[in-house]
C-alpha cells in the first residue's frame, strides 16, 4: 500500500494552513492598527470640534437638549466622535476580511461604511439648520417687535419650525430614509395646512382674520 495516498491530503491541508496563517496574522495586525487609529481619530475629532466651539452651536441649536430629553448623556460633539470611531473600525474590518478573501462579509461592511458618512452629513444638517432656524426665528420676532407687529414671538416660532421641518426632510433624504414617501407625505401635509388656513380665512374666519391683521398692522399706521 502506497503511504503517499494518505499523506497527500495532509500535505494539502498543511499547505492551505500555511497560506492562511500569514493572511490571518496580517488581518489581526490591521484590526489592531485600525482600532488604535479609531481611538486616535475619536479623540482628535472631539477635541477639534470643541476647539472651534461646535458644541456651542449644537447647544444653541437645541440638539444637545433634545438628546438629554431622550436620556442620552453624550452631546452631539461626542456622537460625531463616536461615528468617526466606528467608521475607522469598519474600514479596518473591510480591509481585514478582504485580505482573508471573505468577500461576502466585506460587501456587507462596505454598505455600513457608505452609510456612516451619510449619518454624519445628516447630523451636520441638523446642527447648522437648527442654528439657522433659531437665528431666523429670533430675527423675525425682533423685527416684528421693532415695527410694532403683535404676536411677533408666534411668527418667529412659525418661521423657525418651518425651517426645521425643511431641514428634517433634507436630513432624512440624505440617509435615504423614507425616500419619496417622506417627501410626498410632507408635501401633502403642508398642502393640507395651507388649504385649511385658506378656508379659515376665506370662509369661516373672516372676522377673526380681520382682527388678527388689525393687531399686526393697525389701520392708523398706514395713514
Amino acid at each position: 500500500m502506497d503511504i503517499n495516498v494518505f499523506l497527500e491530503p495532509m500535505r494539502a491541508v498543511l499547505t492551505q494552513i500555511g497560506v492562511f496563517l500569514p493572511k490571518l496574522a496580517l488581518a489581526v495586525v490591521v484590526l489592531i492598527a485600525g482600532w488604535l487609529l479609531a481611538r486616535l481619530a475619536r479623540f482628535a475629532v472631539a477635541r477639534g470640534l470643541r476647539a472651534i466651539n461646535f458644541n456651542v452651536l449644537t447647544e444653541r441649536a437645541g440638539m444637545d437638549g433634545f438628546l438629554k430629553q431622550g436620556g442620552i448623556q453624550s452631546d452631539t460633539t461626542e456622537i460625531f466622535a463616536v461615528l468617526v470611531y466606528w467608521l475607522v473600525v469598519f474600514i479596518a474590518l473591510v480591509i481585514a476580511f478582504n485580505g482573508l478573501g471573505l468577500t461576502y462579509i466585506t460587501d456587507l461592511l462596505g454598505q455600513v461604511v457608505l452609510f456612516v458618512p451619510k449619518v454624519i452629513v445628516a447630523l451636520l444638517l441638523f446642527a447648522f439648520g437648527g442654528y439657522f432656524a433659531m437665528f431666523v426665528g429670533n430675527t423675525v420676532a425682533t423685527y416684528c417687535r421693532n415695527v410694532g407687529i403683535k404676536d411677533g414671538e408666534l411668527l418667529g416660532k412659525l418661521a423657525q419650525y418651518a425651517i426645521i421641518a425643511f431641514v428634517v426632510l433634507m436630513a432624512l433624504d440624505q440617509v435615504s430614509i423614507g425616500g419619496d414617501v417622506v417627501r410626498h407625505s410632507f408635501l401633502i401635509l403642508l398642502a393640507g395646512v395651507v388649504l385649511g388656513l385658506a378656508l379659515a380665512f376665506g370662509i369661516g374666519g373672516q372676522k377673526w382674520a380681520a382682527q388678527l391683521l388689525e393687531r399686526w398692522w393697525p389701520r392708523g399706521r398706514g395713514e
